[in-house]
């Protein structure tokens, strides 16, 4: 057979994103050698892992380095690494179509910025398109890469223009090659081809890489004395000195977690941080800490200010990485961190571990399960602990992420509770704690009251909190999908039960027994009106306003659990709610005249129904019959009128 080789087009948004690249970060050119780095990094961490468990595979070359070098004649800049290496398919997944980074989240991230002409470095690592970076300084990408064990090497070729070529080639090494024909730098901008611009660039952002970044560099030497010209009286003729050519390692390679906090810089454990993590963004927070005890481990981790594009998404990676003496072991540690803090990033290293390690015996390893639990309350005492303001805006981000640890870990739910934080109907559009809630409860209350919706507003307005409000009791807001999860899973905080302001009896007006008879008729009547649309028609103690709702027993689903999972596309068990009618509201003084006039007056069917629609519009449903309410509502402004 011959060799494989293809020609394709990009696809429109991957010429978009390539184009938006190249144009609007030209400001920052340099970023592309810090990630070029980075991914040469983890090339060789995954031969590593690999080589663990296939020897054979990877014993004819285990000298791990990443080699730079440039030629200011021909204008190019080259990466190598003897990492895990491609082969064609993957190559034409992972490089070929931009199909696994995120293109389409990664466009609708841009299309959310504030700034119109200028995008914000973080995008690049956080939606995994570091590579494409090249693009920047390149006219042209030659990726020459082999993964061990394939008898041929594979090609990529683009000017990010329009179109790529991969083909079969005959590499001897295992490794990826990176060459870039660079473009003509204007005045004053870096020269990619000089030593000194590439050894500033490899200090500030890559010195702490654990692999030696090697480049073939100039130095100048004295010439020994037995090889100097002299004259006659013995003076030196020409020069002292020469140039020669010699390979220097251009990073220290000192594991950052391993040194004490006193010496690392933040400027160290910024660029540390967006190397592991592949974010620009500052962290809102670190933990640096060395564990002593029957077992000794060093921790370094990160709280990032700003949530990745992929957090809730099902293939979303963990950001903790296993050591052991330094040697890398894992990424994508789960059992380091459960999934709900996924989003810390960071490194342990424990010397204590087996380097042969698996993720199934990791599972099972009680040392492993101390190293968590200690992880964990690192990051929770942190976050406690954090400054108000500070601690809400990191809210804001990765709310969502701690409130899905409530249903998913016991042990720690009363702790991630007290995180928690919700708007609510007296909080004027701030955050409140479930301790400064309770704090603030009236003497008689005795629930911590709560509504779940879509949206925030329509909540505070709902008629299902009337009688709440009129007792001055405060009601927590919740909008968040997760929310429902929750409050399944925290029935109570601190001896106070989480009370739903849809579901059972409120307990908080007593409804006039006499009042009460002298509608049960009606009522009754209404229900056969209504017939499958509602369980039962009652008296509401939850009304002071609107004249009807909805709502649910004690242990039925809420409105916007059914919403969440019609929408998801799961079955949602068919449930009758009560309609609930406000006896006091002028409205039903008139409907029970009729009826008691008249009780075959067919106005009194349209009423029916007209309540029921008042209450599914009131939480923001939708009426079954459209027309037919606008009809009504329409011919009662005409009798009003």
């Amino acid at each position: 057979m011959g060799k494989k080789q293809k020609t394709c087009e990009f696809k429109t948004e991957v010429q978009q994103l390539l184009h938006l690249i190249i144009n609007s970060l030209y400001s920052n050119r340099e970023i592309f050698v810090r990630e070029l780095i980075s991914n040469a990094s983890d090339a060789i961490d995954k031969a590593k892992f690999k080589e663990q468990t296939e020897p054979d595979l990877y014993k004819d070359d285990t000298d791990h380095h990443i080699r730079v070098s440039v030629d200011p004649d021909k204008k190019i800049f080259k990466i190598e690494d003897n990492g895990i290496g491609m082969t064609y398919d993957e190559v034409n997944d992972n490089i070929g179509t931009i199909a696994q980074s995120g293109t389409a989240a990664f466009m609708e991230a841009l299309e959310k910025s504030k700034s119109e002409n200028t995008l914000s470095p973080d995008l690049i690592g956080q939606f995994g398109v570091g590579f494409y970076s090249a693009f920047i300084v390149a006219s042209k990408i030659i990726l020459t890469t082999k993964a061990a064990g394939e008898k041929m090497g594979v090609r990529w070729t683009s000017d990010g223009k329009g179109s790529y070529t991969i083909e079969e080639v005959k590499k001897e090494s295992r490794g990826t090659e990176i060459t870039l024909e660079l473009k003509d730098p204007e005045d004053g901008e870096q020269n990619f081809t000089e030593e000194y611009t590439i050894r500033n660039i490899v200090k500030k952002h890559s010195d702490f890489v654990q692999y030696p970044i090697i480049m073939n560099v100039e130095k100048i030497e004295p010439i020994p004395e037995n090889e100097q010209i002299k004259d006659k009286d013995g003076k030196v003729v020409g020069e002292t000195t020469r140039k020669k050519q010699e390979d220097e390692t251009l990073n220290s390679m000192k594991a950052i977690w391993s040194r004490s906090k006193e010496d690392v810089t933040e400027e160290e454990y910024e660029e540390f941080y967006k190397h592991i993590s592949h974010n620009w963004d500052k962290p809102v927070a670190r933990i640096h800490k060395r564990f002593e005890g029957v077992t000794e481990y060093d921790v370094l981790m990160f709280l990032p200010s700003k949530a990745p594009f992929d957090l809730f998404q099902a293939n979303k990676k963990n950001g903790m990485q296993l050591y052991c003496k330094r040697v890398f072991i894992m990424d994508d540690c789960k059992e380091l961190l459960p999934e709900y803090l996924g989003f810390v990033q960071g490194v342990v290293d424990a010397p204590d571990l087996n380097l042969n390690v698996s993720r199934e015996i990791l599972q099972e390893d009680r040392f492993v399960r101390s190293i968590r639990k200690n992880l964990v309350k690192q990051i929770f005492s942190i976050l406690k602990d954090m400054e108000k303001e500070k601690y809400e805006e990191f809210y804001e981000e990765f709310g969502k992420a701690l409130k899905a640890g409530v249903p998913t870990d016991f042990d720690n739910k009363d702790k991630i509770a007290s995180l928690l934080r919700y708007k609510t109907t007296k909080s004027d559009g701030k955050y409140i704690s479930l301790d400064e809630y309770i704090e603030n409860m009236k003497d008689d209350q005795k629930e911590i009251y709560y509504i779940t919706g879509e949206d925030i507003n329509s909540l505070a307005n709902s008629p299902l909190i009337e009688a709440l409000k009129e007792k001055d009791y405060e009601v927590l807001l919740m909008i968040d999908p997760v929310d429902e999860w929750v409050v399944q899973s925290l029935t109570e905080y601190k001896e106070k039960k989480l009370k739903s302001a849809e579901k059972g009896d409120l307990d908080v007006n007593k409804v006039d027994d006499k009042q009460k008879g002298e509608y049960s008729a009606l009522l009754k009547f209404i229900k056969d009106k209504l017939g499958d649309k509602v369980k039962d028609v009652e008296v509401s103690s939850r009304l002071k306003d609107s004249v009807s709702c909805l709502s649910a027993d004690d242990f039925a689903m809420s409105s916007y659990m059914e919403k969440i999972l019609k929408a998801s596309g799961q079955d949602a068990p068919d449930q009758k709610r009560t309609m609930e009618v406000n006896i006091s509201h002028p409205v039903m003084d008139k409907i029970k005249t009729i009826f008691e006039t008249d009780t075959n007056n067919p106005a009194i069917q349209d009423y029916s129904d007209l309540l029921f629609d008042l209450a599914v519009v009131s939480e923001g449903g939708k009426v079954s019959n459209p027309s037919k309410f606008s009809k009504l509502v329409g011919d009662l402004m005409v009798n009003a009128l």
